[in-house]
C-alpha cells in the first residue's frame, strides 16, 4: 500500500526553525520525483521545494530561497525539509507529495499526497 506521512509540523516563533520529514513506503522512493508543497489559510496549495531522483537536483519558491532546504534519503526512504528563519506568512499545512517517477529516461507524472502538516509561526 502507498503512503507518505509527514512530521514535525508545529508551532514556532519567528525567526526559529522546523525540521519536517515525510516517510514514503509502497513505491520506488529512489526513482521519483519528490516535493514539498503548502496551503495557507484561504490560499491556494503552492510548491515549496522539490527534489529531483538525483539528490542535487532541488527547486525553490522564490519565497524560501536562502531559508529552506529540501533533502531525501534514499535508504531512508524520506525526504525532509529544513526551514529556518521562519517568518509568520510560512504559516500553513505542509504536504508532502511525489510528484512522478522516473522509468529509465522516461518521467511519469504521477501525483501522491501525504496527509499534511500544520505549522504555525506566531509570537
Amino acid at each position: 500500500q502507498v503512503h507518505l506521512v509527514e512530521s514535525g509540523g508545529g508551532l514556532v516563533r519567528p525567526g526559529g526553525s522546523l525540521r519536517l520529514n515525510c516517510v514514503a513506503s509502497g513505491f520506488t522512493f529512489s526513482a521519483s520525483k519528490m516535493s514539498w508543497y503548502r496551503q495557507g489559510p484561504g490560499k491556494e496549495r503552492e510548491l515549496v521545494a522539490q527534489i529531483d531522483k538525483t539528490p542535487g537536483s532541488t527547486t525553490y519558491a522564490d519565497s524560501v530561497k536562502g531559508r529552506f532546504s529540501i533533502s531525501r534519503d534514499n535508504d531512508k526512504q524520506t525526504v525532509s525539509l529544513e526551514m529556518n528563519s521562519l517568518k509568520p506568512e510560512d504559516t500553513a499545512v505542509y504536504y508532502c507529495s511525489r510528484d512522478g517517477y522516473w522509468i529509465g529516461y522516461e518521467y511519469l507524472p504521477s501525483t501522491l499526497w501525504g496527509q499534511g502538516t500544520q505549522v504555525t509561526v506566531s509570537s
